[in-house]
């Protein structure tokens, strides 16, 4: 378990905290409202944060609303990816404050349609015939289209026969009427109707019209009660028209108001969800939860915690003001966690096997090991230890270079929590390859041994032969080379090609033991977790983060 960040502050909730001291409200409802058009990234998580993280702070309500207006690009299993990340965040944190199960914007269309035909009639809509292409570069122009002026009857009229599927995909609009002259491009008649003959992924063939983000964003705001209707800066251009819509309607009080925020952004990444599909369908990457992505699925996978994402999301703030955020942050934050909390264990990635040649054939003892030095509590475990071993290959160079201290032909090192060891003889294969080291052991250089305070430079980990455990390990780095990879036009060419190895290696085996929802330091390699690939014949495992930043170096060079 992690501990819980303190109760963040900023301007959004010092609104909230006084509209409840005020009591303009009888209770803030927030909402969270996805389009169910492809899997949550870390973005939303940040939204997720501050949407359920009011509604628990303030003793208020935050509903999950799926945003399916567009049937063409919507699917249930996008629903379902989204209902398992948000609770994977918040389950056991803010789940008390969900508005019970998922709400649908498809359960209100007959909703908006009444509204969309009372704002007919109150000759503040219009079914308009003008082209796409035409709507759009006439709003640019502010220049009204020829059917403004159409009569209240004759709209009403098409807009039913729109509703019944008399006309085809493209051919008519319905258009707020509110001032073709506004400075705000959004207050130009925007459309709020468009026909789509489309099968939906919850009402099937029922409907031909879908309503339009603004009209359905702002009118589903106020069914369910909303209070606070908390966007990302894109979205404050917006605002004049949701308020627009409330008040054209003259739609009883107390009705919802929008406050924007700037969305995350995240270096080394890319947070658009158009562009995240398009590195899964070109198959640049293993899926949506590809450790490599900054979805929450992905994250998940790599070992990203829960309350590890909501500090983070704590960490960056909430503002007004557009920043980029560095991958280092995020980083940081799961490093700091997993120091705390992570059980310590030896595993050898790349392993060349050692020999001690004066070691007793057959005998195995065991030795204690500290199962997490930051935690008191979390106790020591016994690790076997033989004749044959392995170490990391690149724990041992023929020719070293100066300030090389580990082990070398004729040097020493010691093996952690164990003896010290001297390299005597390099065994290759035909080609030159090294394939072991024959050693011999200081048997007296054991912790309490005679010669155990004797110095040598170097510590290695290693693992016995004989009881270890083979596993995959897969190495993940960040899936992009440069900070801002969509900041010019192509960003897959700036694609890591290093961002995933896979390595076979040889682990101790106490790990055999190992559980998903645990998280283990690889002792000098990083923080890892097993992956859902695992089987009971072998254990897959994901790098989560390395234990230290190895990019800040890469940077200064």
């Amino acid at each position: 378990m992690t501990a819980e960040t303190p109760t963040p502050s900023d301007f959004i909730r010092d609104i909230v905290a006084e509209d409840v001291r005020t009591g303009k409200y009888e209770q803030s409802r927030t909402r969270f409202p996805p389009e169910p058009n492809g899997y949550l990234h870390i973005g939303h998580a940040k939204s997720i944060c501050l949407n359920f993280g009011i509604a628990r702070e303030f003793g208020g309500i935050c509903n999950i609303r799926m945003d399916d207006t567009n049937p063409t690009k919507e699917e249930a299993e996008y629903v379902q990816s989204i209902m398992t990340d948000v609770h994977w965040l918040i389950d056991s944190w803010a789940d008390k404050q969900v508005g019970g199960a998922p709400l649908y914007a498809s359960d209100y269309f007959d909703r908006f349609y009444e509204y969309a035909v009372d704002l007919i009639r109150k000759g503040k809509a219009y079914v308009d015939d003008t082209s796409r292409e035409d709507t759009d570069e006439y709003r640019r122009l502010g220049k009204a289209s020829s059917f403004r002026e159409r009569s209240v009857d004759e709209s009403l009229n098409l807009f039913a026969r729109m509703k019944t599927g008399e006309f085809p995909d493209g051919t008519r609009t319905l258009r707020a009427k509110i001032d073709m002259n506004a400075a705000n491009v959004w207050l130009r008649d925007p459309v709020l109707y468009r026909i789509r003959h489309a099968s939906h992924h919850r009402t099937g063939d029922k409907w031909c019209i879908y309503p339009m983000y603004d009209w359905a964003h702002t009118l589903s705001d106020y069914i369910e009660g909303i209070t606070h209707s908390i966007c990302t800066l894109e979205f404050e251009v917006h605002r004049p028209l949701y308020d627009w819509i409330l008040e054209a309607l003259e739609l009883p009080k107390p009705r919802p108001r929008q406050y924007e925020f700037a969305r995350l952004n995240l270096t080394y990444s890319v947070i658009s969800k158009r562009k995240l599909i398009q590195l899964v369908n070109e198959k640049l990457v293993n899926g949506w939860d590809d450790p490599r992505m900054v979805t929450i699925s992905g994250l998940r996978r790599r070992g990203v915690t829960p309350g590890g994402l909501r500090t983070f999301a704590y960490n960056i703030g909430i503002t007004k003001y557009p920043s980029v955020t560095d991958m280092a942050l995020l980083e940081h934050t799961m490093r700091d966690e997993f120091n705390r909390t992570a059980t310590r264990r030896l595993v050898v990635l790349r392993p060349i096997k050692v020999v001690l040649t004066n070691y007793p054939e057959g005998k195995t003892e065991e030795l204690d090991a500290i199962n997490n030095p930051e935690d008191p509590n979390a106790g020591t475990r016994k690790i076997p230890f033989g004749r044959e071993f392995y170490i990391e290959r690149e724990d041992f160079m023929e020719t070293p270079p100066p300030k090389f201290f580990r082990l070398r032909p004729g040097g020493e090192v010691r093996l952690k929590y164990a003896y010290i060891i001297k390299c005597d003889e390099v065994v290759k294969d035909e080609g030159g390859n090294v394939i072991e080291l024959r050693c011999t052991v200081d048997l007296d250089s054991k912790s309490g041994g005679p010669t155990a305070g004797r110095k040598v430079k170097g510590t290695i980990h290693w693992v016995s032969a004989a009881h270890s455990i083979d596993a995959e390990i897969r190495l993940y780095d960040r899936l992009f080379t440069v900070p801002e990879p969509d900041a010019s036009g192509d960003f897959k060419s700036f694609i890591n090609p290093d961002s995933l190895e896979v390595v076979n290696a040889k682990c101790e085996p106490a790990l055999a033991d190992a559980r998903l929802e645990e998280r283990y330091q690889f002792e000098r390699h990083g923080y890892f977790a097993l992956d859902l690939d695992s089987t009971s014949e072998k254990q897959v495992w994901n790098r989560t983060v390395t234990l230290r930043d190895t990019w800040a170096k890469e940077a200064k060079k």
